[in-house]
């Protein structure tokens, strides 16, 4: 299925079909797909949460509480739910195991490559943490760059995905340790196969027009 097709017909899953589970073989693809992300400076500020079992899904399940009720059955009627969390500073130990990791990948033809790359990954990580203060949102939208690709891939896999923003921060925060863990949470995705009850299967898709949108310079 080609990727113009695959946006067209995807959408936001609203009920899943609690007795269908994706095949792990190609859940694993998935998370090598996420695993794959590309992040600017190659930073890979996150981590990532899986839940395939009802126990790990409930935990995720107590920070939908409240006026984040309506999420729950999502988490708790997915086959696979995901986590999505981003440091909330980048530290001195995660640049060393980029570089360390860049080094055994092959990157560098020789070591003032390899100090090129260090002092550049350093003067950026400096700039948006000093200068423009927003080192935590800019982690973050890297973090959003793995959603998204994480959402087209399950519409090419043919699998059924929601993004779920909603959710109580501290609760979720809590029950994974994240404080500890010099994490935040950032997005829940769950995936599995629509409900034939879920309406937003049967709506049309609604977008804004080009015109309104994109501007040709």
């Amino acid at each position: 299925m080609d990727l113009l097709t695959v946006a067209k017909i995807r959408y936001t899953t609203k009920a899943y079909d609690t007795s269908k589970k994706i095949p792990q073989a190609q859940f694993e693809r998935l998370v090598e797909i996420l695993r794959l992300t590309p992040s600017s400076l190659n930073i890979q500020p996150w981590h990532f949460f899986i839940a395939d079992h009802d126990a790990a899904k409930q935990r995720i399940a107590k920070a939908l509480i409240g006026k984040y009720a309506y999420n729950a059955p999502k988490v708790l009627d997915s086959s696979h739910t995901i986590v999505f969390c981003t440091q909330a500073d980048i530290t001195e130990q995660h640049l060393e195991n980029l570089l360390r990791q860049d080094d055994l990948s092959g990157r560098f033809k020789d070591e003032q490559a390899k100090q090129d790359q260090n002092d550049g990954r350093n003067g950026y990580i400096c700039y948006y943490r000093n200068e423009k203060g927003d080192i935590q949102r800019w982690s973050e939208n890297q973090t959003f760059i793995a959603l998204g690709q994480m959402l087209l891939a399950a519409g090419i896999e043919g699998i059924d995905a929601t993004p779920i923003g909603g959710f109580d921060e501290a609760i979720l925060t809590e029950e994974l340790g994240l404080v500890e863990k010099n994490l935040i949470p950032s997005v829940i995705m769950t995936l599995g196969y629509r409900s034939d009850v879920d309406f937003n299967a049967k709506l049309p898709k609604s977008r804004l027009a080009q015109k309104d949108i994109i501007t040709r310079l």
